[in-house]
């Protein structure tokens, strides 16, 4: 038997922006429901070690997502395993249909869907994830202190990257598959101007090989675009930096959009083009990609959804606040 679910507020996702959203919003008594997606806890999960979030000198990127899920499900959060399919925001109450065959129905929504990095779709590339490849050279360069590292892509982000990483490595590769970066003249002169950053035109990796006890990357094969010569890169860490993209499915054609597809929000406030969803986290930031402004932001999408849900009580369609269940055929 289906299910319907109704609440003043539907989370949808579950990484820093999620998780915060939820705690905020059980403080302001929405008994929130919070569905947690395709992958519980955001990017963060497929990080080792983290040594920028405040109050923490170092943690485990999945332990810190645990502590927030039980710190919002301590405050009243109501978190699901599902995964929304299809989300009808065409008029309030807000409809959301989850992988389980459930509804869920709220007068208000939080996106916190997040990113997701660009990856090469290689085996060894995923083997390594979060052991030496990685795809956030500000969540990881400090591992490679003087370290030999690889960047792959001719991108901004792959310049900026590449240039950041020089703050650590004692050298920087930068691997891209033409002879020419697709980045911005001022980034280049940069790249051209730093002496630890060394491009290797027309090549491609094919390849990460490392060691398996302990699990860590040694270097990389990569492939001359031209003539197909198979070279090897000794490496310690590679950052794959081909972009990131928005998970931005659920909403790309009702809400406003920019910058490859993140959903635009008003100024300084989470606010997007459809009254009453909100927009937190990487799902919206195009320019940090940070956990702790993700956090910000949910904790903004809550109270600006606590504040709209106070103003449209006299509406006349609000629902319940207390979540309900109601069965179906």
């Amino acid at each position: 038997m289906a299910e319907t679910r109704k609440t003043k507020l539907l989370i949808i996702g579950s990484g820093p922006a999620g998780y915060t959203a939820g705690v905020y919003a059980s403080r302001a008594m929405l008994d929130p429901i919070l569905v947690q997606g395709i992958e519980p806890g955001g990017q963060l999960t497929t990080t080792t070690e983290v040594e920028n979030w405040p109050g923490d000198t170092e943690v485990q990127g999945p332990d810190l997502m645990v502590r927030m899920q039980d710190h919002a499900r301590a405050m009243g959060t109501e978190i699901i395993g599902d995964i929304i399919t299809d989300l009808d925001l065409s008029s309030r109450p807000f409809h959301a249909k989850g992988d389980s065959g459930t509804t869920y129905v709220a007068d208000a929504v939080v996106l916190a869907t997040g990113a997701r990095a660009k990856w090469l779709g290689l085996d060894s590339e995923e083997k390594f994830k979060g052991f030496g490849v990685s795809a956030c050279a500000t969540c990881d360069g400090f591992f490679y202190r003087g370290q030999e590292i690889v960047v792959i892509g001719g991108g901004n982000t792959a310049v900026e990257e590449a240039l950041f990483l020089t703050n650590f490595a004692s050298k920087v590769t930068l691997v891209h598959r033409r002879d020419e970066l697709r980045a911005e003249k001022i980034l280049i002169d940069r790249l051209q101007k730093n002496p630890k950053i060394e491009p290797l035109w027309f090549h491609e990796m094919v390849e990460v090989y490392g060691t398996d006890a302990p699990l860590g990357v040694e270097g990389i094969k990569v492939k001359h675009t031209k003539t197909g010569e198979i070279t090897d890169i000794p490496a310690k860490g590679v950052f794959v930096a081909i972009g990131h993209a928005p998970a931005n499915e659920l909403v790309k054609d009702t809400l406003e959009t920019h910058m490859g597809g993140y959903v635009v929000t008003k100024p300084d406030s989470t606010e997007t083009s459809v009254p009453g969803v909100f927009a937190a986290g990487d799902l919206t930031d195009h320019k940090y990609r940070q956990a702790v402004t993700s956090a910000g932001m949910g904790c903004m999408a809550a109270l600006e959804a606590e504040r709209f849900l106070a103003e449209h009580c006299e509406d006349g369609d609000e629902i319940s606040a207390t979540p309900q269940l109601e069965g179906t055929d």
